[in-house]
């Protein structure tokens, strides 16, 4: 068995550096990601500020609003 596990070892790790060596022989040019990927997440952040700021300061929402002490119980009816 242990021959067979280490054919298969080298055969994968030949591969691997066949890749490697043919990706090494061409020139490299950035992608999409290498150009914007630091402009996308600086303006994704500053979006997502913006819209928060926004929604906290301006809809009039009540931050953890509770009845407690706020609801007064009616009077006791006997009919």
């Amino acid at each position: 068995m242990f021959p067979l596990v280490r054919s298969v070892l080298h055969t994968t790790a030949h591969g691997v550096q066949r890749i490697v060596l043919r990706g090494a022989h061409r020139k490299y040019e950035p992608d999409f990601h290498d150009k914007y990927d630091n402009a996308i997440l600086i303006g994704g952040t500053i979006t997502y500020i913006t819209v928060f700021a926004y929604v906290g300061t301006q809809v009039g929402l009540d931050w953890n609003s509770s009845p407690v002490c706020r609801v007064t119980p009616k009077e006791w009816r006997e009919d």
